[in-house]
């Protein structure tokens, strides 16, 4: 094990949500190998992405001739065809990968790959709808939940928070949730403090469980 590629990242599937994940992941400095089994997806990758391969992932040994049991991180980012999203990882935990991170259309979907040996499973499409949810009806900035029902959340101070300390309004206390920083327009964040002064118009950055960081939100 002691040869396995800790910064490199396997990409496997690349519709929309899998070329943005192998682009960004190149934008970070991994280095990265797409792989898909569309002739056409690979020829128009082929200047974008540094190594992308024409392959059939769901074979397990096209994928060890590919060299991918070297790579500590594997994403799998297929949706539509189920069965090769399925048997994909299935290979790649046969193959040894320490980390798998698949793509998921559905919970069904989901529970599957789970079963079959990823550690992590992503609903991309309903994660970006709850998202836009919180956005369009709340006071919410931007928003990002965990899969362990906890969120982080940028959101206007509310107006019982102005003219106020941290310490004097004491959020955490009342609504279960952590002032992380503080954006005022025209200065830099900053990194929250008993002693920080909220302002009227500044942003705060906080985090809780996701039911108390709507809930704050949602303060006039």
């Amino acid at each position: 094990m002691a040869d396995i590629r800790d910064n490199d990242v396997v990409v496997i599937g690349l519709g929309r949500f899998g070329r943005q994940v192998a682009l960004s992941l190149i934008e970070l400095g991994h280095d990265v190998l797409a792989i898909d089994e569309n002739p056409e997806i690979v020829q128009r990758m082929a200047d974008r992405l540094t190594h992308v391969v024409q392959a059939d992932s769901a074979d397990e040994e096209t994928l060890r001739q590919l060299g991918v049991g070297e790579f500590r991180r594997a994403v799998v980012g297929i949706g539509t065809d189920i069965e090769a999203s399925v048997l994909t990882v299935l290979a790649l935990s046969e193959l040894g990968v320490p980390e798998i991170w698949a793509k998921a259309i559905s919970a069904k979907h989901g529970r599957i790959l789970d079963r079959v040996g990823a550690d992590h499973v992503v609903y991309p499409e309903a994660a970006m709808g709850e998202r836009v949810a919180h956005l369009v009806t709340g006071k919410m900035i931007d928003f990002i939940e965990f899969d362990d029902e906890y969120a982080i959340a940028k959101t206007r101070a509310p107006s019982e928070t102005h003219g106020r300390t941290l310490g004097q309004a004491a959020l955490r206390s009342k609504y279960g949730v952590t002032v992380v920083g503080v954006k005022r327009p025209g200065t830099d964040f900053i990194h929250a403090t008993p002693d920080t002064r909220i302002e009227r118009g500044d942003l705060l950055i906080i985090s809780g469980p996701t039911r108390n960081v709507e809930r704050f939100a949602a303060l006039p």
